[in-house]
């Protein structure tokens, strides 16, 4: 299981410093949609050049024009990408075709999915590495969407990345579904102390948690 840390912040300085603290408890450093929103290119590009050690997403939610964008991420160094689930499968398949010409990897966001096991079901044939299942970051019932992880872990066998409001109060119910990985972002980023919420989840992922 992996730990994905989200930077979904709108300062890419702070986000940054952020990283550097959490830098040896992650496997997975994600540049949220905001960051890409405000500094574009230049936020994948400096968490690379700081951390090039590590595997950097970018969300990208891609939702056309896949081929164009999937190459303008590829030069950025991304090593992961996204693609909403909600799009057209040739959108998708021009995603990952692209991407994987490149050296990237393509996670399936089944967030606007109209059939979640149908996404999941069809990704492995559209070239999709992984799948990520989550709720609207607005939505007030945290773990809702839960209620769809049999349909969509039955229909696949690529890794499923559950991102939610996780905290300490209900990771535990996650991990118990042993998803691929889980992705953590508010509750490290805003913590007091960003390295010790982070050790603990990554401990937590591996199972060395005492």
């Amino acid at each position: 299981m992996k730990l994905q840390i989200s930077f979904d912040i709108p300062d890419l300085q702070n986000a940054l410093a952020k990283a550097k603290l959490v830098e040896p408890f992650c496997d997975t450093m994600e540049i949220g949609t905001i960051l890409i929103y405000r500094y574009g290119l230049q936020a994948i590009e400096e968490f690379k050049k700081q951390f090039p050690s590590k595997v950097i997403l970018a969300d990208s939610k891609i939702l056309d024009r896949g081929t164009l964008n999937a190459g303008i991420f590829a030069q950025a160094k991304a090593d992961w990408i996204t693609v909403m689930a909600g799009t057209s499968k040739s959108v998708i398949h021009a995603t990952c075709t692209t991407a994987h010409n490149a050296g990237l990897k393509v996670m399936l966001d089944l967030l606007d999915a109209e059939a979640e096991g149908q996404s999941a079901l069809e990704a492995k044939n559209l070239g999709v590495d992984a799948l990520i299942l989550h709720s609207p970051h607005d939505e007030k019932d945290e773990l809702l969407f839960l209620e769809d992880w049999e349909l969509v872990s039955g229909n696949t066998d690529l890794p499923i990345f559950i991102s939610a409001k996780i905290k300490r109060e209900n990771v535990d119910h996650i991990i118990a579904l042993k998803p691929g990985g889980i992705v953590v972002g508010t509750s490290i980023v805003t913590a007091k102390d960003p390295a010790v919420e982070a050790e603990f989840y990554y401990k937590l992922v591996k199972g060395t948690k005492e």
